[in-house]
């Protein structure tokens, strides 16, 4: 789990959590609403294909974020990804379980464009890859909200 600075977190009451809701594992980006900035924090793996509560429960308790932004996957046309019902369904249950406000942001392309910056751009090997693909999807869905408010 990546630990926050304890000073930080005295002060600090504009923090948003992002994640990037997969099957297998949901990234997961932190940022402020004071700076804009979004940055990646860590890769929770989904056992059995079900959300690691514990773990997301944690990063609660640690970032005491005031809301959620999760990305939304739509087909180019605007209908529904086969996945898009399971993020919905992921939404309400942080929504549920924390009390907290969730905002939905469009996330078509952020994992390929993760993958591109990480593949192409920074030569990060296919292992490697695998492990922060996306958190760093989950800091470009954050961050794209932050641009947009």
């Amino acid at each position: 789990m990546a630990k926050q600075d304890p000073l930080a977190a005295k002060f600090s009451s504009d923090a948003y959590l992002g994640f990037d809701f997969g099957n297998k594992k949901i990234g997961v980006a932190v940022g402020y609403a004071g700076t804009g900035i979004a940055s990646p924090l860590q890769t929770i793996k989904s056992p059995n294909q079900l959300p690691n509560w514990e773990v997301i429960g944690q990063l609660i308790v640690e970032w005491r974020p005031v809301g959620l932004v999760v990305g939304i996957s739509k087909q180019q046309d605007g209908t529904d990804n086969p996945i898009t019902p399971r993020m919905q369904k992921f939404c309400r249950q942080l929504h549920g379980r924390y009390n907290l406000v969730v905002h939905q942001v469009d996330e078509t392309l952020t994992t390929f464009a993760a993958k591109q910056l990480l593949y192409d751009d920074l030569k990060v090997s296919a292992g490697k890859l695998w492990e922060v693909q996306d958190q760093l999807a989950a800091q470009l869905i954050l961050q794209s909200w932050f641009n947009e408010r």
